[in-house]
């Protein structure tokens, strides 16, 4: 069973011009080229072009999804990893729909808000199991503890300027700096200094973290959302950083 490059467009909501563009990067390969110069895909192309529309969707770029594509040749866990990470979005965006709901319920009747069900849907220790495997139990509750003790405008001010240094990786990126910039150092050094707030940043933990911000769609797309790439970026500028400074 094949379809044409027509047919694929029109099932997968994109174009044929987007079906080429990810050929030409080599992305989705067709299964094969008719007489008529037509594309023509199987069933594995499909599965395939599906990975990269949940991958697009989740924030990649094009360079970071070949990355993931090249690194998960188990087709089927793959598609385990992104139907864990849709369901965790799922999830997490229910929880944020209800939160507002109830807010904007109490706010109409004159009720008293409480804190639990305003934040209910963004909260850090969603990611409690995650960072307990990667660094162990200690570096989560110190975390934990750091944060709790902050107050609502530095946890503002905290986050706040995690996007500003996101924003500068993206500009220096438009700007066709590469990784080893001086420029692009700065803002290397900028990140590592806002880690050290949770954690000591070990060279082996900022050359890993860095990598994750690739390979987790999340991280990606917090990256990319300012410019495609910008992920790849941070990514090889923390790992210069960490090998000359740490």
């Amino acid at each position: 069973m094949e379809w044409s490059i027509q047919e694929v467009a029109r099932k997968a909501g994109t174009t044929s011009r987007t079906l080429r563009h990810y050929g030409e990067r080599g992305l989705l390969e067709p299964s094969r080229i008719g007489a008529n110069g037509y594309r023509y895909y199987d069933q594995d192309a499909l599965v395939r072009l599906q990975r990269i529309l949940l991958l697009r969707e989740l924030g990649l770029s094009l360079p970071a999804i070949a990355e993931v594509l090249a690194g998960q040749r188990d087709t089927a866990a793959a598609l385990r990893t992104h139907l864990a990470l849709l369901e965790q979005e799922r999830e997490l965006l229910g929880r944020r729909i209800a939160s507002v709901r109830t807010t904007l319920d109490r706010t109409e009747k004159g009720e008293e808000l409480m804190a639990d069900e305003v934040f209910d849907g963004f909260d850090h220790t969603v990611h409690e199991k995650e960072v307990t495997e990667r660094w162990g139990r200690g570096a989560y509750e110190k975390g934990d503890r750091w944060w709790r003790g902050l107050g609502e405008e530095e946890r503002k001010a905290f986050l706040g300027e995690q996007k500003g240094i996101a924003r500068d990786f993206a500009r220096a990126l438009a700007d066709g700096l590469a990784a080893g910039d001086d420029a692009v150092q700065e803002i290397a050094r900028r990140q590592v200094v806002w880690l050290s707030a949770t954690t000591v940043p070990t060279k082996e933990y900022v050359i890993g973290l860095g990598r994750m911000y690739v390979d987790d769609p999340r991280f990606a797309a917090h990256y990319d959302q300012h410019g495609e790439g910008t992920a790849v970026l941070v990514r090889d500028a923390l790992e210069i950083y960490a090998e000359r400074n740490l």
